[in-house]
């Protein structure tokens, strides 16, 4: 091969990669502006119309709400705040995108095993979380493991002290093989006592303590925590709301019959109240 030949085979050579190369470059922005889009695509949802307006009170309902005990909102976590997922390949949903970018992810540490989890926030739930602190006393119930429900109450607290009471799974009962909550165990008045919740079994004790929501785990164009806000907004000035059945259960009436069936004429039904609203 003489020299103009090496030349002519080095130059088409060349001229034959230029293609690959640039399909490559190509296809790698690529991948970079669907990830930025997607990571950004929530947070341009957030600021969709559906809003709730959180109006002064009036004086009237200011009296009201000052003769009234402050109640306790129960919260659940996983498919009612957030869902996640993690890098061990053993609780990959197929309702998630595995490309999905996640709002933060917590690396934990369990049974001497280093978990990557990828936590993805259910809309609107940071305006949901500084809206009800503001009307309840907030405690996190969930059933998962203390090391994980721990450090996403954290990013979800921001430092705001608004989630610093927790129960994790060693405070659940196993009911079937399955985990549920006493929440007894939270406060032993249950009419100043509610929970937001995604699994019935997890609440099936107290049926009439509970606020259903429909579990969530990728549409960003949920609102279920917008929709319960109006609920949550009434309850707050009830004097009690829950069944009779749960307060003779734990002797909130004292045994008393007529107190009992008195609490049971003025309770506000949450079930019917949430189903009014959608949620």
């Amino acid at each position: 091969m003489n020299d103009n030949e090496y030349t002519s085979w080095s130059a088409a050579g060349s001229l034959s990669m230029f293609p690959k190369a640039f399909w490559s470059l190509l296809g790698t922005a690529w991948s970079f502006i669907v990830y930025f889009f997607r990571k950004n695509v929530r947070k341009l949802i957030a600021h969709q119309t559906v809003r709730f307006d959180v109006m002064p009170l009036t004086p009237i309902s200011r009296l009201r709400l000052g003769q009234v005990k402050r109640k306790i909102l129960v919260l659940d976590l996983d498919e009612t705040l957030i869902h996640s997922r993690h890098d061990s390949g053993g609780l990959l949903r197929p309702a998630v995108k595995p490309d999905t970018p996640p709002d933060f992810v917590l690396k934990v540490v369990i049974e001497r095993h280093p978990v990557k989890f990828f936590v993805h926030k259910r809309p609107h739930v940071d305006f949901f979380l500084s809206v009800v602190s503001q009307w309840y006393e907030l405690v996190v119930f969930t059933a998962s493991m203390e090391i994980y429900g721990s450090a996403v109450c954290d990013r979800l607290d921001r430092n705001r002290k608004i989630l610093s009471r927790r129960y994790y799974r060693q405070h659940c009962k196993i009911d079937t093989g399955s985990f549920t909550k006493d929440l007894s165990f939270v406060h032993n008045d249950l009419s100043s006592i509610l929970i937001l919740d995604n699994s019935p079994g997890a609440y099936k004790g107290f049926p009439e303590n509970a606020v259903p929501i429909k579990s969530w785990f990728a549409d960003p164009f949920d609102t279920s925590l917008l929709n319960v806000l109006p609920m949550l907004d009434a309850i707050r000035f009830a004097l009690m709301f829950v069944m009779c059945c749960n307060v003779t259960k734990y002797n909130t009436c004292n045994g008393d019959a007529h107190a009992a069936s008195k609490f049971n004429s003025k309770k506000l039904k949450i079930g019917e109240f949430s189903t009014s609203f959608g949620i």
